[in-house]
């Protein structure tokens, strides 16, 4: 009989290597008497090499979730990927995006999250392990935090699409008003929050491809900046969060709503993630 002692530590190794489940290792490892290359030769007879063989999948699918703390002043958004949309429909697995989002909140950055623990093993292991027993590549590839006086969030039908909005102050119709605003996000993706937010060479390019379109158009020279100053007022109304036209109401911005629910009150921040 074998005298041969398979650690904790070994098996931990060949599922990180393999992507199957803990058990399916240390048996694995057991009949190779600890010889990790004939262990997995033993998994790959079984079928159960899959991380490995999926690592370089596309993982457009999955699920987007977007979770607030319980005092509404911070929030996260993740998507948790998948290969196929049969998958990202899953009960289970939509669970599983929503059970890493509320551990997420505990962390600042993406790495700090992976490394954290999830019911005994790493959250990156566990995506490892979850790839061998679901058969597609699983992986977070969104992850952005958001804190403020007051957050809101909203997630789209079929979690393709997540969104968290900040707001100035907690005022009474802030959980409406957040709520509304994050679907504003999610529906029209602004680049940015204001004019401010917008990269300086975004509004280069703009303002170059309106002053070709009014030279096109026969516009005289000396007319250019002026006209284009314009189209670039139109720009940041159509691609700023606070300056597009409110959604539910197109006679106000996203801004002028916000001080409907109340005089003072203001966006500072939004996070929008999305599938694919």
């Amino acid at each position: 009989m074998s005298t041969i002692t398979i650690t904790a530590a070994d098996v931990n190794k060949l599922r990180t290597i393999t992507g199957a489940g803990m058990m399916d290792c240390k048996k694995a490892l057991v009949e190779s008497e600890g010889d990790f290359d004939l262990a997995i030769e033993n998994l790959r007879k079984k079928g159960q090499k899959v991380a490995a063989n999926r690592s370089d999948r596309e993982s457009t699918e999955g699920a987007a979730i977007a979770v607030v703390n319980a005092d509404k002043t911070a929030g996260v958004v993740i998507t948790l990927n998948c290969e196929t949309d049969f998958v990202g429909k899953n009960e289970g697995f939509v669970k599983l995006a929503t059970d890493l989002a509320a551990l997420a909140l505990n962390f600042d950055t993406k790495e700090a999250f992976l490394a954290a623990d999830f019911n005994g093993i790493t959250v990156a292991e566990k995506l490892i392990e979850q790839t061998g027993v679901i058969g597609e590549k699983i992986e977070i590839k969104s992850f952005e935090k958001l804190a403020g006086a007051f957050v809101g969030s909203y997630i789209h039908a079929g979690n393709k699409i997540a969104t968290l909005v900040a707001l100035s102050a907690n005022v009474a119709g802030g959980d409406e008003a957040a709520r509304n605003v994050a679907m504003q996000a999610a529906a029209m993706n602004p680049i940015a929050l204001n004019e401010a937010g917008v990269d300086a060479s975004i509004i280069e390019k703009e303002i170059e491809i309106a002053k070709d379109q009014l030279r096109a158009e026969g516009k005289p020279e000396a007319m250019l900046d002026n006209i284009a100053k314009g189209k670039i007022q139109r720009f940041y109304k159509d691609n700023t969060l606070v300056n597009q036209d409110y959604i539910k109401d197109g006679s106000m911005s996203v801004a002028a709503y916000v001080k409907t629910v109340d005089a003072g009150l203001t966006v500072t921040g939004f996070q929008r993630v999305a599938l694919g």
